[in-house]
């Protein structure tokens, strides 16, 4: 048996322990943030803003008919 090479081998083991623990550990912490889910995208409801130049109007006519999507 070659030493150095299970030594080798142990230490590339010990290199992906490592980087699948910090994994976890990213995962945990988004979890207990509750960043772990995508934020919902808020609808717009209700009348069209002023500013709203005439392809967001026609974007929300279309929206209007199509039932909000």
């Amino acid at each position: 048996m070659d030493l150095a090479k299970v030594l080798a081998q142990l230490r590339l083991e010990l290199e992906n322990i490592d980087t699948a623990i910090a994994s976890l550990e990213r995962l945990a912490a988004q979890k207990q943030r509750g960043t772990a889910e995508a934020p919902s995208v808020p609808r717009r409801r209700g009348r069209p803003r002023k500013d709203a130049g005439p392809a967001e109007d026609a974007r929300m006519a279309i929206e209007k008919r199509s039932g909000g999507k």
